[in-house]
């Protein structure tokens, strides 16, 4: 049991957290939590800036001088950079000189990720460029060092801010945010970092756990050059001082794939000893070392968890069991820093105070997180959804962006275990005309299968809210908030066939021609949405949301009471509820955007929970 502190009182999380029991390299704030090494250092603080508006600049000599200081990784945008200029801007440059870390081998430089295009010079050689503004990317620079002891990175980035036809999610296309679209993120908005590696190292590591077959699978490989006589790897698992297992593998050809049995420990008493859950989040800790000719390589840190979801008729599963879900959406920014965390500690917080809500899981919401958050989420115990940010247009180019982006982001992400679902489309945008362009269904059909095959451990929503084609869990979206109004809607009264024939939340079907319900779970995935902001406090009188509460006793008694309706519902296997935080103009929020709540803690967390322990056709 664990205490968090929120205003003058204190709420209990009934988690049994892994970070109690954390070794010491998982208590440092790494940027790649899951591959780290001792040997980084953090390049984020002031840089040099300065905008091209014209475009006139292709290499760092074209520039004429250096306007500006920005504090990275917090974007222009950002009152927390030092410049907070929301105007249009559509290419900046940013400059810094550190000192080279000493040692033999390579230096890698690792960009969290820069939003749209960044092409990065390295003491005035030109290195490489990137695209994709929500994935990371990470350049070996050795050969542009030199021997001065310092060395100096630079990096333009593009971001078009009327380009509709990028990933873009929430940021607005029109110079001041409107309706439910927020300021821009422009440039680098996460960690930039240094690490010295040896000549050989590794490369990339994923992991996958087999909770049938109770083995741990891992897959990694090498780069860097390759020693004549072979590459050995070590790996030990272990829980606290348990070890679970401590082998040595050949590696051939730079890659190699292996499971590592741990052997089945038999009744559920010992086997929920080794399962990750929201409410028992135990992680495996695992030390790997590369050798080769009898010399230690590279050695990193990672960790891994042991846990399964899966979808079993109408119910959504957690470790072979039905797991009933409930979400909050959050859209992941901040007054001052917009999608930058202020701080590590900032994401712990926000994953604290979900779980203190009584949510079990969070939907981030068009945006991919930091893997700082995951990383808590998966110390903490929290469940998250990840969702691809939209393109708002349906063009060749804007297919290209989002396969190749969503591509890398399950590849940075599907080892995490708190990830229990992919969505790669959100009430189809990017695909408006999906009712009746086959070219926009075949995209989402596309992009649901090209998921599965990326990963196919975990559920995909192939389209959230509506017009549903192939998909693993039917996600509904409905703002009423009217509780007898969504109990005539979904109610014990009504068929399956009949809701999904004539109701028509939003004004769109439910399901596509040719795409019938097939017995998945049916999940609230959006809903509530209750505006409440202070008539006194500025911009009270823009305030948005699906309806609007002018007392915070109000917004009480209406949450309490749409939560014990939804939670009653049979139908439902799950829910999300709008949202988390206020956001900008969105007054929907539970908590205001500094976090503080809007009403107790305790009493969100009672009406969250309300309905616990009712047994349903989902739920038992």
């Amino acid at each position: 049991m664990k205490l968090i502190k929120v205003d003058d009182s204190e709420v209990a999380l009934s988690v049994k957290s892994s970070e109690d029991k954390a070794v010491d390299w998982r208590r440092v704030a790494h940027p790649r939590p899951q591959l780290v090494r001792s040997h980084w250092q953090n390049l984020n603080g002031l840089w040099k800036f300065a905008y091209d508006d014209e475009g006139q600049c292709v290499q760092p000599s074209d520039l004429k001088q250096w306007t500006h200081l920005i504090e990275v990784p917090f974007a222009p945008e950002s009152t927390r950079s030092g410049i907070g200029e929301t105007n249009f801007h559509p290419n900046c440059w940013y400059e810094r000189e550190f000192t080279t870390p000493a040692g033999d081998g390579r230096l890698l430089l690792h960009f969290g990720a820069v939003d749209y295009r960044a092409r990065v010079w390295v003491n005035d050689k030109y290195i490489a460029e990137h695209e994709g503004g929500h994935t990371n990317f990470s350049l070996d620079i050795t050969h542009a060092l030199n021997d001065s002891g310092t060395t100096k990175v630079t990096v333009w980035a593009q971001d078009d801010p009327l380009d509709l036809a990028k990933p873009r999610g929430k940021q607005d296309w029109q110079l001041k945010p409107h309706s439910i679209w927020y300021p821009r993120t422009s440039g680098i908005w996460q960690t930039v970092w240094v690490e010295r590696v040896g000549k050989t190292y590794l490369g990339h590591l994923c992991w996958n756990c087999d909770f049938e077959r109770w083995e741990v699978a891992f897959e990694a490989g090498l780069a860097g050059e390759l020693p004549v006589g072979g590459v050995q790897i070590r790996m030990k698992l272990s829980i606290g001082d348990k070890v679970l297992a401590n082998d040595t593998y050949d590696v051939l050809n730079g890659e190699i794939n292996r499971r590592i049995a741990l052997g089945d420990p038999g009744i559920d008493d010992f086997r929920n000893e080794l399962l990750w859950s929201p409410e028992k989040p135990t992680l495996i800790d695992a030390e790997i070392e590369v050798w080769g000719e009898d010399r230690l390589l590279d050695e990193v840190k990672s960790y891994t968890a042991m846990r399964m979801v899966s979808i079993q008729r109408d119910r959504f599963m957690l470790n072979g069991r039905p797991y009933y879900l409930r979400l909050v959406l959050d859209q992941g920014y901040w007054p001052d820093t917009l999608m930058t965390p202020p701080s590590d500690e900032a994401l712990r917080r926000d994953v604290e105070l979900i779980k203190a809500m009584g949510f079990n899981g969070v939907r981030k919401h068009q945006k991919i997180e930091d893997p700082r958050f995951l990383y808590w989420a998966d110390v903490l115990g929290l469940l998250v959804w990840e969702e691809m940010p939209s393109a708002y247009r349906f063009t060749r180019k804007a297919v290209e962006r989002m396969t190749r982006e969503w591509t890398e982001v399950i590849k940075r992400d599907s080892s995490h275990p708190c990830i229990v679902a992919w969505v790669p489309f959100n009430e189809s945008w990017g695909v408006p005309n999906l009712v009746e362009t086959a070219a926009h269904r075949n995209y989402v059909l596309a992009m649901y299968h090209l998921t599965k095959t990326l990963d196919s451990t975990r559920p995909v929503i192939g389209n959230d809210g509506w017009e549903s084609t192939d998909t693993d869990i039917l996600a509904i979206h409905d703002y009423d908030t009217k509780p007898q109004q969504l109990l005539r809607r979904y109610g014990p009264e009504v068929k399956l066939s009949d809701m999904l024939n004539h109701k028509r939340p939003g004004g769109r079907i439910l399901t596509l021609d040719n795409y019938p319900h097939q017995g998945q779970p049916v999940m609230l995935t959006e809903f509530g949405g209750i505006a409440y902001a202070p008539e006194d406090e500025p911009g009270a009188d823009k305030a948005w949301g699906y309806e609007r509460c002018w007392s915070v006793s109000e917004l009480e008694m209406k949450y309490s009471a749409l939560l014990e309706t939804v939670n009653s519902i049979e139908l439902f296997s799950g829910f999300c509820y709008t949202q988390f935080t206020d956001t900008f103009q969105e007054a929907n929020g539970l908590l205001y955007s500094d976090r503080t709540p809007k009403f107790p803690i305790a009493a969100i967390r009672a009406a969250t929970l309300s309905g616990e322990g009712f047994c349903t056709p989902s739920r038992c």
